[in-house]
């Protein structure tokens, strides 16, 4: 039952879905996730004020029905979307998480808060500052020059940009998370 030997597509998918379950269960039997709960199951400790700050709205976008907590279904979309999702479901989803206060549009603060945040996360030195960067994005894309980007002015501006494609997907990769977590699920099968 533990074990993953097929090798047919359909049945790996099925094994690590079930894999996920455990997971899932073991970590928050209740089924629902908090935020707490949730910075334990992928191992983000000891984060500063803005990292912190970052990872509780990465929470809540994926709290698709707003009640605090993450449940399996609202966890496999959340799986899904950074493991299989299509560009234009990520960049939605990068909209909604740069979106800090909600208004429809990513402000300059928004930007530069979320890209500092990351790179504290994500551990890793950059060749450009995170306020460089944040002027660089919106030097290309803010297209009316109002000093925000509209959802529309985000899609097309980072769709047609490669390099800024690439930047922004490579700094939101959580496969690295993920790939720590399934090689603790098979340790412990």
């Amino acid at each position: 039952m533990g074990n993953c030997s097929g090798t047919h597509l359909d049945e790996l998918q099925a094994c690590q879905s079930h894999q996920w379950y455990r997971k899932f269960m073991t970590e928050c039997p209740s089924g629902l996730l908090t935020f707490y709960e949730f910075k334990q199951f992928f191992g983000l400790r000891n984060l500063s004020e803005s990292s912190n700050a970052y990872i509780k709205t990465m929470f809540s976008t994926f709290d698709l029905n707003n009640d605090g907590f993450m449940d399996f279904m609202e966890y496999v979309a959340a799986l899904s979307l950074v493991l299989k999702g299509g560009v234009q479901q990520k960049l939605r989803w990068y909209f909604k998480l740069y979106d800090i206060d909600g208004s429809g549009c990513i402000d300059r603060e928004e930007l530069l808060l979320i890209i500092k945040s990351i790179r504290a996360i994500n551990g890793m030195s950059y060749d450009v500052s995170a306020e460089d960067f944040a002027n660089m994005v919106f030097d290309k894309i803010d297209t009316n020059g109002d000093g925000e980007l509209s959802y529309e002015e985000f899609m097309e501006g980072i769709q047609n940009d490669e390099m800024l494609l690439k930047t922004l997907t490579e700094c939101l990769d959580l496969t690295h998370i993920l790939t720590k977590i399934e090689g603790e699920m098979l340790a412990n099968t």
